[in-house]
């Protein structure tokens, strides 16, 4: 699997390194804490799995985005406490619904 990297070269190097096949699905967190935007009241689904299409990290907080694309084609950056790791694919595969998936994965096992 390749690995994706996205390095910047001054003082205090940074370097962030990311699996391309990467697929999360949302768990959107609630509350007054929670963090902005709110990915199921902006065009994401808890049904279904998002490739990781890049990271970004300011560095002014501890917080991570994760670059996903919801189901109106809109790109978002959205907080990885709202994230959950759902699966490694090959790059280039569609988003993919969250339970067809599973039960694909399990009839492929037995």
């Amino acid at each position: 699997m390749a690995i994706a990297t996205n390095t910047r070269l001054k003082e205090g190097t940074v370097v962030i390194q990311f699996e391309t096949g990467v697929y999360v699905v949302i768990q959107q967190l609630e509350g007054s804490r929670a963090p902005r935007p709110m990915p199921l009241e902006n065009g994401f689904s808890n049904d279904v799995a998002y490739r990781v299409l890049g990271l970004h990290s300011p560095s002014e907080t501890s917080e991570c985005y994760l670059v996903l694309a919801n189901d109106r084609d809109e790109l978002w950056f959205i907080s990885n406490r709202h994230c959950r790791f759902h699966r490694i694919l090959p790059a280039g595969s569609p988003p993919i619904p969250r339970f067809a998936a599973a039960t694909t994965a399990l009839r492929q096992a037995t």
